[in-house]
């Protein structure tokens, strides 16, 4: 099994694999095209976000600066609206439903490391022992600014996640949740 296929499996990993840093160090250059480019030039845009990202669908805007680890984990459908800011760790699959919005500042992450020191650190390596764990967003869920998103969530659809949150633990469809941690106060 290579250590990509041990990432997306969620077991532990290399992160300094040549495979993994040459796609990581690819997925670098492009982000940073995107950053710089003019924002009225959607052609460019386009063509470097279908280089960068795993899928999309029609009308997805992603607000630079954008920030990835991989690109081509995350799976984003169509009427989809990122703000600026948002930085995505997609180690596993990033996955966003149809007509959701992200406000600008969210943080999704999909890796997570040993709480144990001693099993964190690789002997002659300067990265951590990894594992990781899916994302996956709903359809019309709206994530408001610097929300942060641990790995393995699952948010439903129709869910509003308000600013700030905090989203430690898997939320239903059709609610509104708050906080830190992130709780449902209401159904919708």
């Amino acid at each position: 099994m290579t250590e990509r296929e041990k990432m997306l499996a969620g077991e532990v990993y290399d992160c300094g694999d040549e495979q993994l840093l040459e796609r990581w160090m690819y997925a670098k250059k492009l982000q940073s095209e995107y950053n710089a480019t003019d924002v009225k030039d959607k052609e460019k845009q386009d063509k470097l976000l279908n280089e960068l990202l795993g899928s999309r669908g029609e009308h997805v805007w992603i607000a630079p600066p954008f920030f990835i680890d991989y690109g081509e984990n995350i799976h984003i459908g169509k009427n989809v609206e990122i703000n600026m800011n948002c930085v995505f760790l997609d180690c596993n699959t990033i996955t966003i439903g149809d007509f959701s919005g992200i406000g600008p500042g969210v943080h999704i992450y999909t890796v997570f490391h040993p709480t144990n020191p001693l099993e964190r650190m690789s002997e002659g390596s300067n990265f951590w022992k990894s594992r990781t764990a899916p994302v996956n967003i709903g359809k019309n869920v709206w994530i408001g600014g610097g929300c942060i998103i641990l790995p393995g969530i699952t948010i439903g659809d129709g869910t509003i996640i308000g600013a700030g949150s905090v989203v430690t633990k898997s939320i239903p469809g059709n609610c509104v949740a708050v906080g830190n941690p992130c709780k449902v106060i209401r159904k919708l």
